[in-house]
């Protein structure tokens, strides 16, 4: 039966249209910046993004994935739904970590944000609506993430990270600014 209908095909010209393998155009790096923006207003205004996530994303062509960890998975869901529909991403690969439940990691993430935001020096960053330090807990190991003004101001986060009992390693992942 299959070899029938397979000839009556072939005989009245119809075919079976090949998939498109052709690669998509190449992105321009304006095009790759407005998406990159795009993503990044649209990942800051998720609604329980706080200090004690962190999530990250690269643009490659067409193709955007999300980094990083958060506390719930509430957020990790709102971060791929957020950047889904931005115009251009033909792929979304969602690589966010939901970081396991712990009373001690809860206690050490009040901690460190009163050790960390309380310290003279970088209170300043508190008043931000979007804090630029972002403090990430798993298992009692702490990794600073984010943006501050200068390597003073990285130190001096790191060295309050260091000063908080039951804080088994930390991690200085911060950057100062251009």
């Amino acid at each position: 039966m299959l070899k029938i209908l397979v000839s009556l095909m072939i005989a009245s010209g119809v075919t079976i249209p090949a998939a498109d393998t052709r690669p998509a155009p190449p992105i321009s790096s304006r095009a790759q910046e407005r998406l990159g923006r795009e993503v990044r207003s649209r990942l800051l205004r998720l609604p329980y993004y706080g200090v004690f996530d962190y999530i990250a994303f690269q643009v490659h062509g067409y193709e955007v994935t999300l980094e990083g960890s958060v506390t719930k998975p509430v957020v990790r869901h709102d971060a791929e739904a957020a950047v889904r529909p931005v115009e251009g991403i033909e792929r979304l690969t969602n690589r966010i970590e939901v970081l396991p439940l712990s009373p001690n990691d809860n206690r050490l993430r009040m901690s460190l944000y009163r050790a960390i935001y309380g310290h003279t020096v970088l209170n300043r960053y508190a008043l931000n609506p979007n804090p630029p330090i972002r403090i990430v807990v798993k298992n009692g190991n702490v990794t600073l993430e984010g943006v501050v003004l200068n390597a003073s101001d990285r130190n001096i986060a790191f060295l309050q990270a260091n000063g908080v009992p039951g804080v088994f390693s930390v991690r200085n992942h911060l950057r100062t600014e251009k």
